[in-house]
């Protein structure tokens, strides 16, 4: 048989829109583009966009205002009842051998469908529930909704595919998932063509030593706990420079040696090159964040040989290891131990 016998006509479902590469930190659309390339055709089903959803948001601005809780509205039944007319719509005479859904267990729970359905996440609802801050402080009914849906999904993907142990384990635990289907295959860096291995083999430290922080959210990610190690650092006699990628931190915190680029967009040839470069020349990816599935950032330092220094929380332990492509501190740790931890790094060329 040829490569074309083979291939599987494949239907691609997500309210995501899988053409953005900003959807899901770029991994709808590296996914997308891997799937066409070594496994099949793909038929779009979505991004999906219902007008309950705009009726949803409107209810979670009220609930917000009234009664000071969140509602999550892309995970109701009406808006699952939603995805699923619209999917089975467009599925009606499509050849399907498979449906992949990314970061779409809503999208899935309440379709009905003869077809083998692979879903792919980087987490469970019940991890997420109280440690994202978007996930916190919900209503009763959205806790519920949610949890339910998550359960539906579950029980009806013929593959789980999970970007970590983590959430793998909460797949079967928490929603007592068959075992069987449930595989484990990390994410990896979305760049369109990966740094060649010289550029990681030369990594050598710097006679100042460069920190990149890469992240939206200054305060999940642990931007205070950054600035904190950027001080300490110096504090130490050891001469640092902190530079920020993705957002503009709080007025209050200002340094002479940081550098800011709100945003960079990997779309433009510039911009792409530019944080290409912060990868090749930084020394370290400092990144001490709260509340993380599967940071992207890390599998893209890592295709640099850029060590990786952050927390051990969620699903971080899925994409570092310590000693090998980086090290992670205790969700506890402050900036003091991130520099001690640095400085002893820094200091010893042979294990840097």
């Amino acid at each position: 048989m040829g490569e074309q016998d083979t291939r599987l006509n494949i239907a691609f479902l997500t309210s995501l829109d899988p053409r953005n590469r900003r959807s899901w930190s770029g991994t709808v659309y590296y996914i997308a583009r891997s799937l066409q390339k070594h496994c099949g055709e793909l038929s779009y089903i979505g991004p999906i966009h219902p007008i309950e959803e705009l009726v949803g948001k409107l209810l979670h601005k009220s609930t917000q205002i009234i009664l000071k809780k969140n509602y999550r509205y892309y995970s109701s039944f009406a808006i699952a009842r939603n995805y699923a007319k619209f999917a089975t719509k467009e599925l009606q005479g499509l050849l399907v051998d498979v449906i992949v859904a990314p970061s779409a267990g809503v999208e899935i729970s309440l379709l009905e469908s003869d077809i083998p359905i692979v879903l792919i996440e980087d987490a469970t609802f019940g991890l997420l529930h109280n440690y994202y801050p978007q996930y916190s402080n919900l209503l009763k009914r959205s806790v519920s909704q949610s949890h339910t849906l998550q359960r539906l999904a579950v029980q009806k993907a013929s593959l789980l595919i999970y970007s970590s142990e983590w959430a793998a384990r909460s797949a079967i635990e928490m929603y007592h998932a068959d075992e069987r289907k449930v595989h484990v295959i990390p994410f990896g860096a979305n760049f369109d063509a990966p740094p060649p291995p010289e550029i990681a083999a030369k990594k050598k430290k710097t006679d100042r030593c460069k920190l990149l922080f890469v992240g939206v959210d200054w305060r999940r990610k642990g931007g205070d706990i950054a600035f904190e190690t950027l001080v300490k650092l110096e504090e130490m006699g050891i001469r640092a420079e902190l530079t920020v990628c993705g957002c503009i931190p709080p007025k209050e915190f200002s340094h002479q040696h940081m550098e800011v680029f709100p945003f960079l967009d990997k779309r433009d040839v510039v911009q792409r090159k530019k944080l290409e470069n912060l990868f090749e020349t930084s020394n370290f990816m400092l990144l001490p964040t709260r509340s993380d599935c599967t940071p992207i950032v890390f599998c893209e330092a890592s295709s640099y040989g850029l060590p990786v220094i952050t927390t051990s929380t969620g699903g971080v332990p899925g994409t570092v290891s310590d000693g090998e492509n980086g090290f992670m501190l205790p969700i506890e740790a402050r900036g003091e131990a991130y520099a001690e931890l640095i400085a002893k790094i820094y200091s010893n060329e042979q294990c840097y």
